[in-house]
């Protein structure tokens, strides 16, 4: 039974349930397949003693007959997340040797249900990129290749460690955050399912910041299910986060139906984008196609707004970036430069901050700053705020007019080689977030399913976006489309 960290979360826990295999054995052969995959430099931070302790006690639990749904389930967690007593660095410098002394709610809550944590994995710094190429712990690698190539090739990011764990079958799912796409756009470049839940469904409190108003914590699984499963676990009330929901959480899983029958499925016409790719476009055609014959109703809309999103939201999450990195100043916790006879306050903050920061998260820190000056703020902070309550104004009209779901592709293109967007265009490496961007902006909730492969034989995904709060059928149309995409390709191991 070697083959244990292939399982979903839906058929392990059906076999710890059966006493067919223990969370131990689970927890072991995620360990030998994380200890043998190096190359991906998925894993940054690996806890195997946390991990076999912790599935020792959810075997105990499972013993007794009365275990939820995570019990004794191996995930990776992103680095992001602090986690107590463990190395939590956002994947940056300048929180080298910062170790918790408290857990994050999201993190907190899948304990309490009994799953193991195999480690903390990679992500790009602050999770401020879209290719895992901004880590202090070096790129994250896909386990997916072009073909016979061996162009090492972006799991996407930021988390980037997250999908290529997930994928590569080092973990049976992981924990990742959304500012932008950075769940959605990584799972669809690396075959696997990833949700963005409404603004406020999962507690923020513990997850290190990057954009307060638009962060959001999501699974990335190995199937619609999974996402399910493991969305119920982490989402709840939070008294500690003033935007946590107050809302009952549903049985997710329990709404997988797969019957959308009458539903109305929007198309978006501002989402067919001037040099789109061939293969997108088809891709997004045989999604509308797959949903029709489920029995959903296709009907075209229009987001007017949409080509402003990307404008707004490079104003707003730097803005809100360079206000939440202040604190990382060299004083209280993490990497404090040496300093030289002679230096005062403001060279130490100059010069750990310059050190500890890396120069993606130094760009977006000056765009923030720059925008939010005095002379500035009206004319680029407030403008981005206006446009921004028009993109949602655009959603809102649309759930009115009676949509039930969106469709749009996840990404303008199948992941990319590592290096190949280099440093020079920033904005090149912004346009990946063209499709995804819009849902944080509107705070909806947000999925990524995988759905085909293009001519190089490299995973593409379809976004499906649901109404505020309605996660659970959001996860039924996915499941619905998941079912006839029947995507079921898994990277050759080379690794």
């Amino acid at each position: 039974m070697t083959e244990l960290n292939k399982l979903t979360l839906a058929e392990a826990r059906d076999k710890l349930r059966a006493k067919d295999v223990t969370s131990v054995e689970l927890t072991e052969a995620c360990l030998s397949a994380i200890d043998g995959a190096g190359a991906l430099n998925a894993f940054v931070h690996n806890t195997p003693e946390l991990a076999l302790e912790q599935a020792k006690a959810a075997d105990a639990r499972l013993a007794t007959g009365d275990a939820p749904a995570m019990c004794g389930l191996p995930l990776g967690i992103k680095d992001l997340f602090c986690t107590k007593g463990v190395p939590s660095q956002a994947a940056s410098g300048i929180l080298e040797g910062f170790t918790p002394e408290y857990e994050s709610t999201v993190t907190q809550n899948l304990f309490d249900a009994g799953a193991v944590m195999l480690g903390k994995l990679n992500m790009d710094e602050f999770a401020m990129g879209s290719s895992n190429e901004t880590s202090v712990y070096g790129n994250a690698v896909s386990p997916w290749r072009r073909g016979n190539e061996e162009t090492p090739l972006t799991p996407g990011g930021s988390s980037g460690g997250s999908a290529s764990a997930v994928a590569a079958d080092l973990c049976l799912a992981a924990t990742g955050t959304d500012t932008g796409g950075s769940i959605r756009q990584p799972a669809a470049f690396t075959g696997t399912v990833g949700i963005k839940p409404t603004y406020g469904r999962c507690s923020r409190w513990g997850i290190v910041a990057f954009a307060s108003s638009l962060d959001q914590a999501g699974p990335m699984t190995k199937s619609v299910r999974d996402a399910a499963i493991m969305l119920e676990a982490m989402c709840g009330h939070d008294p500690k986060d003033s935007t946590s929901a107050d809302l009952a959480v549903p049985n997710f899983e329990a709404m997988l139906t797969g019957d959308i029958k009458g539903k109305k499925i929007g198309i978006p016409k501002e989402y067919h984008m001037d040099g789109m790719p061939e293969e997108i476009e088809q891709l997004w055609a045989d999604g509308r196609a797959m949903l029709e014959a489920a029995g959903a109703e296709m009907v075209e809309i229009s987001l007017p707004h949409t080509k402003y999103a990307l404008p707004a939201y490079y104003v707003i999450a730097p803005a809100e970036a360079s206000s939440n990195l202040a604190r990382y100043d060299g004083v209280r916790f993490g990497h404090r430069a040496t300093l030289s006879a002679g230096d005062g306050i403001t060279e130490m903050y100059e010069k750990t901050r310059a050190e500890g920061f890396g120069s993606e998260v130094q760009r977006r820190v000056m765009v923030g700053t720059y925008v939010l000056s005095a002379g500035f703020y009206d004319a680029y902070y407030n403008r981005a705020r206006r446009v921004r309550a028009l993109i949602k104004k655009d959603f809102d009209d649309a759930f009115a007019a009676g949509i039930d779901a969106i469709l749009t592709p996840a990404t303008p293109s199948a992941a990319f080689g590592l290096g190949e967007m280099n440093d020079e265009d920033p904005v090149k490496m912004y346009l990946n977030d063209v499709f995804t961007v819009t849902v944080n902006l509107a705070g909806l909730p947000g999925i990524s399913v995988p759905t085909g492969l293009d001519h190089q034989g490299l995973p593409l995904g379809l976004q499906l976006i649901g109404r505020p709060w309605e996660e659970g059928d959001l996860l039924n149309t996915a499941y619905a489309l998941e079912s006839a995409a029947g995507f079921v390709a898994k990277p050759g191991k080379w690794w």
